[in-house]
């Protein structure tokens, strides 16, 4: 067994109808760029009637017809927001938590111990969470039940260097399931990056499922000087 295996986004994606909701975070293969995407999908109307909106600070979900928009719970939230130390990527609204916790000189640890895995029994949807500093080294984070009643939370943190070429890959579930969707199981995966960002946005998209993908967001950083060149594509545009 190879533990330092490293597979690329498609072959993780290719064929999983449903990963859920995902992190990417890493460093090209050149060393030049920070590298951080975040994708959602959705198997409901409600889930799939989103798309990534850009905001000054990042990014935000929105309805795309919000007259079918039935409930904003767990639905709409701020994915991507610049914080001082770096950029924080994460599925819910624990985003705002981190970088409140960050801006009062806290820890991003202290402020995910405060939340946990989302309300939607018998799921229970792990909340995933990344941050990435302008070296190019990150830290990612899953809080999940700890049993089949959610009646506690386990709470996992991963901290990674930057290595040129690697990065690291968090998703809600393992794959598509009836009537319990498998939670992700382990540490965040090893992901090849790419130096080209038009390419790997492109191999991103087009390995998610075409029925279940809704949107993504790509953003490289330039590690010298922190300019950034980021991509949103969304399925209802």
């Amino acid at each position: 067994m190879n533990v330092y295996e490293t597979k690329t986004a498609q072959e993780y994606l290719v064929g999983n109808s449903y990963p859920g909701r995902g992190i990417m975070l890493g460093v090209t293969p050149d060393g030049k760029h920070a590298v951080a995407a975040y994708f959602i999908m959705g198997r409901s109307v409600n889930s799939r009637n989103r798309v990534f909106i850009q905001e000054p600070d990042g990014i935000r979900t929105e309805a795309h017809d919000p007259a079918l928009m039935k409930d904003p719970h767990l639905i709409i939230y701020h994915p991507v927001r610049q914080a001082g130390c770096g950029l924080i990527v994460t599925n819910g609204d624990q985003t705002d938590t981190i970088w409140e916790y960050l801006a009062k000189g806290e820890s991003w640890e202290a402020a995910l111990r405060t939340r946990q895995f989302e309300d939607d029994g018998p799921n229970w949807t792990p909340r995933i969470s990344g941050i990435q500093a302008f070296d190019g080294s990150y830290k990612m984070s899953i809080l999940k039940a700890a049993d089949p009643e959610g009646s506690a939370c386990a709470r996992f943190f991963y901290e990674y260097p930057a290595i040129a070429g690697l990065g690291h890959f968090l998703h809600t579930y393992v794959c598509d399931g009836n009537p319990v969707i498998p939670t992700f199981q382990g540490e965040p995966e090893r992901v090849a990056m790419e130096n080209d960002m038009e390419t790997f946005t492109k191999t991103l998209w087009e390995s998610l499922d075409e029925n279940n993908k809704i949107s993504l967001f790509v953003r490289y950083t330039d590690l010298k000087t922190g300019a950034y060149t980021q991509k949103i594509l969304n399925k209802n545009q």
